[in-house]
């Protein structure tokens, strides 16, 4: 049996399924793809990915994408290994209901933070010949748009909207922890690792001035006890080689 992920610094998309590789104690093998110098976009990834986004776990030749996916696929093909998602039909929906919002409510208007703050500072600082170069070579229409937003700028209102969104994801969080333990319930899953890879590490950092720590201390508290967790440790451990001076966002530019 071989493991192979193919994945960037150990941040959003990439700590997300990094995360349950290591809780549930696989054997794998790491393979970076450098962001920085858009790898992802290189022939040798899309002949792994044609979509040309990362991550990507391919199991003896299997290959699986979409990190949701491959949390779901992981427990379906390692029963044996320690499990991240409950064994009983109302756990299991519990647990989807929340990487459903996670994947629909959450991640799009951090990214959009995230791409804003980031990605636009590396989108201007490449030359207008070299950059429509670069948006040729994107497989996804949807990344090439996103590209030249970023590079624009994105819309006041459409910020203002998604600082809004991660308002309400936070304090939905924060009620719900006042009647369990963990996301979905007593048990730590994938939601966790799911909404802690894609708000979790970025709300208090994106956003200051909130005061998170006070307006939902049961959140802040969950954020704390994640980063206490062996797996998320052990993956943050893994090379982070962003530019410190682009690392006020935890994500990724795919």
């Amino acid at each position: 049996m071989t493991l192979k992920y193919y994945h960037a610094e150990p941040l959003a998309n990439s700590l997300k399924s990094m995360v349950p590789l290591i809780e549930k104690g696989l054997p794998w093998q790491s393979i970076y793809v450098d962001l920085h110098k858009f790898e992802q976009h290189e022939p040798w990834f899309t002949a792994v990915n044609p979509e040309g986004q990362v991550p990507v776990l391919d199991h003896d030749g299997v290959i699986i994408t979409h990190t949701t996916v491959i949390g779901e696929y992981l427990e379906d093909a390692f029963p044996d290994a320690p499990p991240l998602r409950p064994a009983d039909p109302v756990g299991k929906a519990r647990m989807r209901y929340w990487n459903k919002f996670t994947d629909e409510h959450v991640m799009n208007h951090v990214s959009m933070h995230g791409w804003h703050r980031m990605v636009g500072v590396i989108a201007r600082s490449i030359e207008s010949g070299d950059f429509e170069k670069l948006l040729e070579r994107i497989p996804l229409h949807e990344q090439r748009e996103k590209w030249r937003t970023a590079r624009s700028g994105f819309n006041e209102a459409d910020l203002a909207n998604a600082t809004r969104k991660i308002d309400v994801a936070v304090d939905k969080v924060e009620k719900q922890l006042a009647d369990t333990q963990w996301i979905a319930g007593d048990m730590y899953t994938l939601a966790d690792i799911n909404l802690f890879s894609m708000l979790g590490m970025a709300a208090a950092r994106m956003f200051p001035e909130k005061n998170y720590d006070q307006r939902a201390p049961r959140f802040t508290e969950w954020v704390q006890r994640m980063y206490g967790r062996a797996g998320v440790k052990a993956a943050l451990a893994m090379p982070n080689r962003t530019n410190p001076a682009l690392r006020t966002f935890t994500g990724e530019a795919r």
